[in-house]
């Protein structure tokens, strides 16, 4: 697609609310995905593995693979609005979170770095919803410096490589089929010796820890893995040796872009629920929406999902005229989990009291929102990106 096409589609986008593609994946979703209890489910931190597998028939997962690779090849407009609508009509954020993971990071991965052997190993099972794949960057002591590592990949005398090393607070890492690995083949070159493995967590001296309890998005499995003296063949190196904080960078800017489409689709839901709410409960011999205290709560929310929206589909439109998306996928990921945490914050308080048990999902909101300050890069650190893109 011409860059005018995709420019126009990506328009069409933002200026239709209930675009087509995005309102026909909510309806979808809202009839086959999360039809079990999602309060027990969220207590018992249970993923839902055949939600999965129905994404995986629709063809969710093979949106960003080219159609020769067996995927859609779809533009990011069609990708974005895809998300977005499944993040609307499915409850289950923790559902909707790792799919658009899988889909804007490990797969992407394997798309713009892999061999052609890489993704015909790989990619069929990931597209088909029998594998998963986790991007192992994060360990335990990196904190905010995600090149301070100490993962290392000692290249062999055959060419192969032993890795060791400890990833932690890993999405799908307890369960992943395949982990890709960054790891330290050159320690005295700082990122420049950081290189990128496919790893099969098959292997002898993988292990992984039990799914780890979380504040939120609880129905995602999240852990630790760790690697000892791991064996790998010279061609599970992604790229070149070295490239890994090339990769990383590439990777990250379209995960903190974009991984927040399905949490501006959630914000959607949370507002029509708000809203439907206010309506129908009444104090005073009245809807409680004729209060200007819960109007202008309702008017706040609809605001801040109109500008997430909109600093997300501003990220597409910058890579699709070839700028660097750096600066504008940073500010995309700031303001959605900004107003994603504002937001399931006075839908909470709109529904008072039920807004803080357990039994009507409000509470739930607000705590698979505040997840957003951690993943794809914290919040504070994703300022300082911009501070320095600034100039300050």
């Amino acid at each position: 697609m011409t860059t005018d096409a995709t420019l126009a589609r990506l328009a069409e986008a933002i200026a239709d609310i209930d675009h087509p593609t995005k309102t026909e994946t909510s309806a979808w979703a809202r009839e086959h995905l999360a039809r079990h209890d999602l309060v027990a489910a969220d207590h018992a931190s249970v993923f839902a593995a055949a939600d999965w597998r129905s994404c995986a028939e629709r063809g969710i997962f093979g949106l960003m693979v080219p159609t020769e690779l067996g995927g859609q090849g779809a533009d990011l407009a069609t990708t974005l609005l895809t998300l977005e609508g499944l993040g609307h009509g499915c409850a289950d954020n923790g559902l909707t979170f790792a799919v658009a993971s899988q889909v804007l990071s490990t797969q992407v991965a394997l798309v713009r770095f892999g061999t052609d052997a890489q993704q015909r190993r790989w990619l069929p099972g990931l597209l088909d919803g029998s594998a998963f794949a986790a991007l192992a960057m994060t360990e335990p002591d990196s904190g905010s410096d995600a090149f301070a590592m100490a993962a290392r990949a000692e290249r062999l005398d055959d060419g192969r490589y032993r890795i060791n090393g400890h990833k932690a607070y890993i999405t799908f890492g307890p369960i992943c089929d395949l982990a890709v690995v960054f790891a330290a083949t050159r320690p005295d070159a700082g990122s420049w010796g950081v290189s990128a493995f496919l790893v099969d967590t098959s292997l002898p001296g993988v292990s992984r820890t039990a799914i780890r309890e979380k504040m939120g998005m609880r129905t995602t499995p999240f852990g630790d893995i760790e690697f000892h003296d791991v064996v790998v063949d010279a061609d599970a190196l992604l790229g070149r040796e070295g490239a890994g904080a090339r990769i990383f960078a590439a990777i990250l800017d379209v995960e903190r872009g974009y991984v927040f489409a399905p949490q501006v689709g959630a914000m959607q839901r949370q507002l029509e629920a708000a809203i439907e709410f206010a309506r129908t409960r009444e104090q005073g011999g009245g809807p409680i929406a004729r209060y200007q205290a819960v109007s202008h709560r309702l008017v706040a929310m609809k605001e801040r999902h109109e500008r997430a929206r909109l600093f997300l589909y501003r990220a597409a439109i910058a890579e699709a005229t070839g700028r660097d998306i750096t600066m504008s996928a940073s500010l995309a990921k700031i303001v959605a989990c900004d107003t994603g945490i504002e937001s399931a914050l006075d839908l909470a308080t709109i529904h008072g009291a039920r807004g803080y048990v357990t039994e009507f999902e409000v509470e739930r909101m607000f705590r698979d929102a505040v997840g957003g300050l951690a993943y794809s890069g914290s919040t504070d650190v994703l300022r300082n990106v911009v501070a320095r893109l600034l100039g300050i």
